[in-house]
């Protein structure tokens, strides 16, 4: 009989099992994972789990019973030491645990600071798994110094995670403006202001030169030499791919697990989706960090791994709660050289909209579900609305979606 087995028991993970199940695969199935807990939610571990409003039952993504229901091995807190591929077998709890297929659904990690500044010290936390938040609740009590080192999505949301818990809250940026990697100015401008207003100092244009303290962290000295009293550090400085064990094993890198079209690595009876797999998109190969691609290139690579022999289609999209703001973003807005902005319906709602000449490249969209939605679908479509309808305030976007 045919055994799949699945390293990384993320949402990619978890998705690419259930639709194997969902597809009628009837062999066996190994889903492996680092972490002591079933698959779960990473979103809000940052959010509603950091402040209380969330159980930990609810992070789950399916309860433990749903493994055994459906006859997937579930190898919990197990890390796996490497991949033969010519052997077929991946070695995990001291044996080998033969496949005839492999997924790779490893996700991310992230990057921390380096010890030689004190990245190593007490007191300085990552969030990326359950085990980093459990580890750094009991720090988030009314009155107490946080410093956030990154202003990109992460650390603007663990500053609004702290700021509503009554903390002092410092995010230094040391590119000259929050989110300059991902968004317009526009959208760094808006919630800028968002978090000024709730109490955040920000410093752009500011970076960390190293933290102070005798084994935990009490104080950073900061680039322009100012020094800050801080009880305790975040770090939000991006994520990189997880591809240690595929690189041990031979596979094409290329920022992350080179895939083809359909999911499948280097090796002929390898796969990787999600976080930690780089494929081709459009005329580019990229790598997308979202819960809507983990899921749909994971149920994609599972049914070509069955031979639907069908090319993932990635419709990018992600989203942000800070504070009571929802951010939604469709597309990518790599390349844009002009945005326009849209007031939205209810009060302080915003959309941006990039473009490259006339082609419409991605909205983000801040408490402005219908921007988003038109956004998403005239994207999808390939139609493009010119930039002077779109902010209008007289145009009625859905108009746009049948023009």
């Amino acid at each position: 009989m045919s055994h799949i087995v699945v390293i990384g028991a993320g949402q990619a993970g978890q998705s690419l099992v259930t639709k194997l199940r969902d597809l009628g695969f009837d062999g066996d199935i190994t889903l492996i994972g680092e972490e002591p807990v079933p698959p779960y939610q990473r979103p809000p571990l940052s959010k509603g789990y950091l402040l209380g409003e969330m159980a930990l039952e609810r992070l789950y993504l399916r309860p433990e019973s749903f493994y055994a229901e459906h006859d997937i091995a579930l190898r919990l807190g197990q890390k796996v030491a490497g991949i033969d591929p010519a052997a077929k077998t991946v070695t995990v709890g001291g044996e080998q645990v033969k496949y005839d297929q492999l997924a790779l659904t490893t996700g991310s990690v992230p990057r921390s600071l380096p010890a030689a500044i004190g990245g190593d010290m007490e007191g300085v936390y990552a969030v990326r798994t359950l085990a980093d938040v459990d580890a750094m609740e009991p720090e988030f009590r009314e009155g107490r110094r946080v410093l956030i080192v990154g202003g990109g999505y992460i650390g603007l949301e663990a500053a609004a995670v702290a700021s509503k818990k009554g903390l002092k809250v410092t995010l230094v940026e040391m590119a000259e403006r929050i989110l300059q990697r991902v968004a317009a100015p526009q959208t760094s401008d808006y919630f800028r202001a968002a978090h000024q207003g709730h109490g955040v100092t920000i410093r752009e244009g500011i970076g960390l030169d190293r933290l102070l303290g005798d084994g935990h962290v009490t104080a950073a000295r900061l680039s322009d030499g100012s020094e800050l009293p801080v009880d305790f550090v975040l770090v939000g400085v991006g994520i990189a791919p997880a591809t240690e064990l595929a690189e041990a094993a031979g596979l094409a890198i290329e920022n992350g697990i080179r895939v083809d079209a359909e999911g499948r690595s280097s090796d002929p009876a390898i796969w990787a989706a999600g976080d930690c797999a780089s494929f081709p998109y459009k005329d580019k190969r990229i790598r997308l960090e979202s819960v809507g691609n983990a899921i749909d290139q994971a149920e994609c690579v599972a049914a070509n791994m069955l031979g639907a022999g069908k090319p993932y289609e990635a419709k990018p999209w992600f989203w942000s709660d800070q504070y009571d703001l929802k951010l939604q973003i469709a597309g990518l807005n790599a390349g844009y050289d002009k945005v326009v902005e849209r007031e939205g319906e209810a009060e302080g709602a915003r959309s941006f909209w990039y473009y490259r000449g006339d082609q419409l490249l991605a909205v983000d969209a801040a408490n402005d579900p219908r921007a988003y939605m038109v956004g998403k679908r005239l994207i999808e479509a390939g139609k493009s609305p010119a930039p002077d309808v779109v902010a209008d305030p007289a145009t009625d976007l859905k108009a746009l979606l049948k023009a």
